[in-house]
Parts: C-alpha cells; sequence; structure tokens
C-alpha cells in the first residue's frame, strides 16, 4: 500500500456511508494521532486499540441525531506523490472556518487553527468539515 493515511480515511468515509458503527484500521502512530484529534474536534465518538493478529484501531463513528454523518467531507490533501505544504501565512482555512484541516509541523500534528495560534506552517494532510 503507498498511502496508508489515504486508506485509513477511505475506510472512515466508507464506514460513514455504509452506517457502521465502527470501523477496523491498521494501527500506525500518526494515524492514531489523527483519530484522537478528530475525536477532539467532535468527529469521531472513540479509538481504541486492539490486538487480534495484529495491532489495528477500532474507530467509534459519530452520528447526529438525525442519523446522518458527523463527517460530511473528508479528504486526503498531500499525497506521497505530491506534498503540499503552507507557511505559517497561508494555513487553510476550511469552510470559513466551520471545518478543519490537519496539518503535520515540527511540533506534531495539529489542527490549521491550532496551528495558526502557535505561529507555524508545516505540510497539510487533509481536511474535514
Amino acid at each position: 500500500m503507498t498511502d496508508p493515511i489515504s486508506d485509513m480515511l477511505t475506510r472512515i468515509r466508507n464506514g460513514l456511508a455504509a452506517g457502521k458503527s465502527e470501523v477496523v484500521i491498521p494501527f500506525s502512530t500518526i494515524k492514531h494521532r489523527l483519530v484522537e484529534i478528530l475525536i477532539k474536534e467532535k468527529y469521531l465518538t472513540s479509538v481504541e486499540e486492539v490486538t487480534t493478529p495484529w495491532r489495528s484501531l477500532m474507530v467509534r463513528l459519530k452520528y447526529e441525531a438525525d442519523d446522518k454523518p458527523a463527517i460530511r467531507h473528508i479528504k486526503r490533501i498531500s499525497t506521497p506523490g505530491n506534498r503540499f505544504y503552507v507557511s505559517k501565512d497561508k494555513l487553510p482555512q476550511v469552510l470559513s472556518g466551520l471545518g478543519i484541516a490537519l496539518i503535520s509541523t515540527s511540533q506534531g500534528l495539529m489542527t490549521n487553527k491550532e496551528a495558526h495560534r502557535k505561529n507555524i506552517g508545516g505540510e497539510v494532510i487533509c481536511e474535514v468539515y
């Protein structure tokens, strides 16, 4: 697999489209951190690390009261073949501030809003709203 982060985002997107309550994602530290940020931003419910034959993340998806997914759009921006870096002055604003972009910075993975507060740029991983 050439892009495990895209695979994770696709599993989440497909799970929401199918109305699943949870999805299983192969474990990696960056994926675990991405999911933790999405939980903190109230796009997902919870994550649990499970060990079956291999380490995985059991991600519980979040739905609103009318059974609509909390995540309406999740898109990979920077890919292995086309990295997308932004300076502190050009941090993306997603859906006029209603969504978030996840940025990989020298101080770790964070949202575009947090990167703006800390005045740092980095690689734009994905956008969510």
